[in-house]
C-alpha cells in the first residue's frame, strides 16, 4: 500500500534539513549561546536595520509528491531580491562549526526554492546573516542561485526524506488501526479503574485537562495509559508523554506498556524511556565532542542506521537504547533525544516537559504535535516546579572562584562583588526579602556574564569547574531576573565565613502557575493523577490549570473495615511540646505492637525528633526490633531499610515524613501492618515560609492553608497510604497530635477512612 495515496506527510523545513543535512561529529564543546530572549531581540535588531518594504517572517510552503514542506523564512527584501536567514551567536565568528554552517545553508536553500515557487522568480539571492549579540555586528554570506538549482536541491532533500516519511505514514496508519482494536490487557477493570479510564478518555476527546485523585491499588498507571492509547486514532494524537517524579514511576509506566504489548503482541507501538545525561553517559571522563569521545565522533554519520534499528525494536527502555547505541557507536543519551521525535510514547521525568529548556515541550511547539501528557504522582509537581524556576548565587563559592579567575575577568568580577556587598551591607537581620532585584546588582551581574562569555569564546580550551559552575548559575539567575514578578521572592540570607559577612541570593519561585500554564496550553490534553490532590482549588491555583479543568475523586476499592484510623488526641507534637511527647509516643507504639506484632513504620517531622523517640524506645523496649532512616542514605542503604519489612518479620522502622519511605514504596500484606504518624507534616516555621504565607494570603486569601496546612496533610495521607495496598490488606494508622481532631484537618483526610476521633484522647 502506498501510504501517501490518501495522506500527506507534513514536515517543517528545519526538521527536514536537520534530518537530511546534519553530518559529522556531535560537538558540545562550550560555546556561548544567546538566550531565547537575546535571539528574539537579535532578529528584531537585524530586521529593523533593513530598508522600507522589507518583509519579516515570510510564511512559505510547497509540495513534493505527498510531502508537504512548510516554514517561515526570517526575511525577504523585494527591492534587492534577497532572502535572508538570521542566526544569532556569541563570540568569534570563526568558532561556528562548519557542519552548523552546512546545515544553515541547506535550510536557506529550501526556503529559496519555496520563495521562487511562490513568487514565480527565476533566481534569488540568498544571504546567511550571522549576528553577534555582544558587538551587534553582522557577518553576511551571500550566494546567487537560479530557481532551477534550488528546485534540484529541494527535490533531493525531499527525496532523501521521503522514504522516511513513507515509513512514518505507514507506521502511523498501522499504529492507529491497531489501537482502535486494542483491548484492555486484563480480564476486567479493577474497582475504580474503569471510572478513571473513562474520565481520561473523555478529557482527551474534549481537549481538556483532568485532575484525578485516585487511591493506591486501583492501577492508576495502566488506567491512564490505556485510554489515551485508545484515544490516539480518533483524536489524532501524535505523542503520549508519561512524566514521573521518581525512577519508580517510570518503571511502573514501562511495566504497564509491557502488559499492553503482551495482550497485543503485534501492536506497532514505539515506546522510549528518557534518561538523564549523567546516567546515560558512557565516558564521563571525556568531553562531548569528536576529538575526545569516540561516541561523539561521526555521530551524525552513524545516526541514521542506529535510529532505524531502534525504531524497528520498538520498546526502548534504558538498557535497550544503550545496547543499540553501542552497537552503532553513537552516544546513548543523544540517540534517546533523537528518538523522542519518532516514538509514540515517551516516559521520562517531569523536567522533560515542564523545565525551562524542556526538550519535549520544545519539540511539541516546533512540530505542532497534538500531545497528551500524563503526570504521575502529581502532588509533587508544585515543589518540583518551584525548584525549576528558582535560582541561587552563593557569595562564598563566588569568592573561592575569584581567587583563581583569569586576570581578564578581574575588573567585572570586582564590580559584581561590590554590588553584591552593597546588597547586604545595610541589612541588619540574617534574612530579608525584597520587593525587587536592585538594578545595580542586576547590571553588574549581566556585565560579569558578558565578560565571561567573551573570555570563554576567545579561549575555547580554557576550563575551570568553579568558573563554569558560577557562569551557568549566573545565566540561570539572570534569565529569571527577566521574568521576576509577584510569583517569586528575592531574598538575601547573610552568613559568616572567615569572620566576614557572605550572603546567599535567591530568586525563589513560590507560585509556579505563570510558568506552567503555557505548558498545559501546549498539549491537547493533560491528566494529573495522584492519591492526594485535594483540595482541588489549591492545586488548580498553584499549577495554573485551565478554568475548564475537570476534577474527579475516584472511588476507593478499599473499605473502612480494612483500615483502623485512630487519633492520639492527648499528645501534642508542636515544637514547644516535643520533649514531653517522647514518652507517650513510645508507650502508644509499644502497646500497639504487643496487641499485634508485625512490621510498622513510624513517621516524624525531623531526623532529630525521630532519633530522640527511637533512642527512648530502645531503652524502654529493647526486645522490639527498631531501625532508623538516616540523613543522605544512598540507594543500597534505602534497599536495606526496606528489606527489613519481610512477611514474617517484626519491628518498627523510624522514618521522616515526606522522605524516601513516606511515598512511592509498596509493602503489601504482612510486610507492613501499621503506621504511626507523629506530626501534621506542616512545613517548618521560618522566615521563608512566612514570606510564602504572606504571598499566598495576598493571592488567594488563605495564606496559612496554602503555605502550611495543605502541603502538610498531603504528606500525612501519602504516608498513611503505605499501609493498605491491596484489597486483602488489613492495618492500622495512628495520627498522633491533638490537631488531627480539628474540623479543617478532618475534611482533608480521605473520604473512605472511618476515623475514631476519640480513641486515644
Amino acid at each position: 500500500m502506498d501510504p501517501g495515496a490518501h495522506v500527506k506527510y507534513t514536515v517543517a523545513v528545519r526538521a527536514l534539513t536537520e534530518f537530511t543535512a546534519k553530518q559529522g561529529d556531535l560537538d558540545l564543546r562550550f560555546t556561548p549561546a544567546p538566550s531565547a530572549q537575546e535571539g528574539i531581540a537579535g532578529h528584531a535588531t537585524v530586521t529593523a536595520r533593513r530598508a522600507a518594504g522589507y518583509q519579516a517572517e515570510v510564511s512559505l510552503a510547497g509540495q513534493y509528491k505527498h510531502l508537504l514542506v512548510r516554514g517561515r523564512a526570517d526575511g525577504y527584501d523585494p527591492a534587492s531580491n534577497q532572502l535572508e536567514e538570521i542566526k544569532t551567536y556569541k563570540g568569534k565568528f570563526e568558532a561556528i562549526p562548519d557542519n552548523h554552517r552546512h546545515l544553515h545553508w541547506a535550510q536557506l536553500r529550501m526556503y529559496g526554492w519555496l520563495l521562487c515557487q511562490k513568487l514565480g522568480l527565476s533566481e534569488v539571492r540568498l544571504a546567511l546573516v550571522y549576528f553577534e549579540i555582544g558587538s551587534q555586528k553582522e557577518t553576511v554570506l551571500v550566494e546567487q542561485y537560479a530557481a532551477t538549482a534550488l528546485q534540484q536541491h529541494f527535490d533531493e532533500q525531499c527525496e532523501r526524506f521521503l522514504a522516511w516519511a513513507d515509513q512514518e505514514l505507514a507506521h502511523r496508519i498501522a499504529r492507529d488501526q491497531a489501537l482502535a482494536a486494542l483491548h484492555f490487557p486484563h480480564a476486567a477493570f479493577r474497582s475504580g479503574q474503569r471510572q478513571l479510564a473513562e474520565a481520561v478518555y473523555r478529557a482527551a476527546s474534549s481537549g481538556r485537562c483532568l485532575m484525578a485523585q485516585a487511591p493506591t491499588g486501583i492501577g492508576k498507571t495502566i488506567g491512564t495509559l490505556f485510554p489515551l492509547l485508545k484515544a490516539c486514532p480518533a483524536q489524532k494524537l501524535d505523542k503520549i508523554f508519561f512524566l514521573a517524579a521518581k525512577t519508580s514511576g517510570r518503571a511502573l509506566a514501562l511495566d504497564a506498556l509491557a502488559q499492553i504489548r503482551q495482550g497485543a503482541p503485534t501492536l506497532p507501538l514505539r515506546t522510549l524511556e528518557l534518561i538523564a545525561r549523567d546516567k546515560a553517559c558512557e565516558h564521563p571522563d571525556k568531553a562531548c565532542h569528536g576529538e575526545s569521545c569516540p561516541l561523539a565522533q561521526g555521530f551524525y554519520d552513524r545516526l541514521p542506521q542506529a535510529r532505524q534499528a531502534a525504531l524497528v525494536t520498538g520498546a526502548l527502555d534504558k538498557a535497550t537504547t544503550r545496547a543499540i547505541a553501542l552497537e552503532y557507536r553513537v552516544c546513548p543519551y543523544y540517540l534517546g533525544q533523537e528518538l523522542a521525535r519518532w516514538c509514540d510514547v515517551v516516559v521520562g521525568d517531569y523536567n522533560y516537559y515542564f523545565d525551562t529548556g524542556a526538550v519535549l515541550h520544545g519539540l511539541t511547539l516546533d512540530n505542532q504535535w497534538r500531545a497528551a501528557v500524563l503526570v504521575d504522582e502529581a502532588h509533587n509537581l508544585i515543589e518540583r516546579a518551584r525548584k525549576m524556576y528558582s535560582a541561587e548565587l552563593d557569595q562564598a563559592a563566588f569568592h573561592f572562584m575569584r581567587q583563581s579567575a583569569p586576570a581578564a575577568l578581574k575588573k567585572s568580577l570586582d564590580r559584581l562583588n561590590r554590588a553584591w556587598n552593597a546588597l547586604h551591607k545595610e541589612q541588619g537581620q540574617a534574612y530579608c526579602a525584597y520587593p525587587e532585584i536592585p538594578p545595580k546588582f542586576a547590571g553588574a551581574l549581566q556585565q560579569a556574564i558578558s565578560a565571561i562569555t567573551d573570555f570563554l569564546a576567545e579561549n575555547p580550551t580554557y576550563f575551570d569547574s568553579g568558573l563554569q559552575r558560577f557562569y551557568f548559575d549566573a545565566l540561570h539567575f539572570s534569565r529569571l531576573i527577566e521574568s521576576f514578578d509577584a510569583h517569586s521572592l528575592f531574598d538575601v540570607a547573610k552568613e559568616q565565613h572567615g569572620g566576614r559577612d557572605r550572603s546567599v541570593l535567591c530568586i525563589r519561585n513560590i507560585l509556579p502557575a505563570p510558568f506552567l500554564a503555557p505548558r498545559f496550553g501546549a498539549a491537547r490534553t493533560i491528566t494529573l493523577f495522584s492519591a492526594t490532590l485535594s483540595p482541588w482549588h489549591f492545586y488548580c491555583d498553584m499549577l495554573g490549570l485551565p478554568q475548564d479543568t475537570a476534577c474527579i475523586d475516584v472511588e476507593s476499592p478499599f473499605t473502612a473495615e480494612q483500615l483502623t484510623v485512630r487519633i492520639a488526641g492527648s499528645i501534642s507534637t508542636r515544637y514547644q511540646h516535643r520533649a514531653q511527647s517522647f514518652a507517650p509516643i513510645v508507650e502508644l507504639m509499644a502497646r500497639q505492637y504487643r496487641e499485634r506484632p508485625g512490621n510498622y513504620l513510624a513517621f516524624f517531622s525531623s531526623f532529630e525528633y525521630l532519633h530522640n523517640v527511637a533512642e527512648l524506645f530502645r531503652a524502654r523496649h529493647p526486645a522490639i526490633p527498631v531501625w532508623e532512616q538516616s540523613r543522605r542514605m544512598d540507594e543500597q542503604e534505602r534497599e536495606q531499610f526496606l528489606a527489613r519489612f519481610t512477611p514474617a518479620g517484626c519491628g518498627i522502622g523510624f522514618a521522616v515524613l515526606g522522605g524516601a519511605f513516606a511515598e512511592g514504596i509498596d509493602l503489601p500484606g504482612e510486610r507492613l501492618v501499621g503506621a504511626f504518624i507523629a506530626t501534621l507534616g506542616l512545613p517548618q516555621f521560618n522566615p521563608v515560609n512566612e514570606q510564602i504565607r504572606e504571598r499566598m494570603d495576598a493571592a488567594f486569601g488563605a495564606g496559612y492553608d496554602y503555605a502550611y496546612l495543605y502541603p502538610g496533610l498531603q504528606k500525612v495521607v501519602q504516608a498513611a497510604g503505605r499501609v493498605i495496598r491491596t484489597q486483602s490488606d488489613r492495618g492500622i494508622v495512628y495520627l498522633i497530635d491533638d490537631r488531627f481532631a480539628r474540623l479543617n484537618v478532618r475534611t482533608l483526610l480521605p473520604r473512605w477512612w472511618k476515623v475514631d476521633w476519640h480513641s486515644e484522647s
